[in-house]
Order: structure tokens, then C-alpha cells, then sequence
């Protein structure tokens, strides 16, 4: 097992109760943001696809845990969570791939 991510929502959670005492309005501004998605028709499970494979790609554990279990609880199916998965590791990919261009450039700027 790499994780125990039951474990990890907990603690995300718990650590965020903690941040929304200290600071209430940082916290109501984020709920906001979140309670505006899907007001232009995508559904919860595209949502919750989605929100994992942004989530691998910028490496956040909690959200992985807290948008695994959301993508579950709306239906998505394993197939499905690796076909949203193997989107996010093409973009990877792809990404390293253009920022190898620009180290390409950087390095031949560097020889003028």
C-alpha cells in the first residue's frame, strides 16, 4: 500500500478545520469556489474525473484522497478513473516535453 488514504482525508481534513479557525474568511472564499462548480451543466462524476487527474498531476495527496473518494461516491468506475488517469499522464508527459524545448532554448540563448 503507498498510502492509507482514508487516513489522509482525516488528516486533511482536521489540518483544514484548523486553518478555517484561524482564518474564516480564506476558508468561505474557497467553499465559494467550490460551490460553483458544475453551474454550467457538467455532471459530478466528469467533475470528480477530472479533479483526480489534476490532482496527480500536481502531486497533492489530499486531493487525491478527498476527489477518489468523491469520484467513487459518484459513480465512477475503475476503467473510467484510469482513463482520466492516463489523460493526466500524457499531460505530464507532453509538459515535460515542452518545457524540455524551452531548457533547449534557454541553453543555446545562453551560447550567443
Amino acid at each position: 500500500m503507498l498510502n492509507d488514504w482514508k487516513n489522509q482525508l482525516t488528516q486533511t481534513r482536521a489540518a483544514s478545520a484548523r486553518l478555517a479557525q484561524a482564518h474564516p474568511q480564506l476558508m468561505k472564499a474557497f467553499q465559494g469556489l467550490n460551490a460553483t462548480q458544475g453551474a454550467n451543466g457538467l455532471d459530478a462524476k466528469t467533475r470528480e474525473l477530472i479533479a483526480v487527474a489534476v490532482a496527480v498531476t500536481t502531486r497533492c495527496d489530499g486531493c487525491i484522497a478527498s476527489h477518489a473518494r468523491a469520484a467513487r461516491e459518484a459513480g465512477a468506475s475503475e476503467a473510467e478513473l484510469s482513463d482520466a488517469l492516463s489523460t493526466a499522464i500524457a499531460l505530464n508527459a507532453g509538459a515535460a516535453y515542452v518545457y524540455s524545448l524551452r531548457a533547449m532554448e534557454a541553453h543555446s540563448q545562453f551560447g550567443e
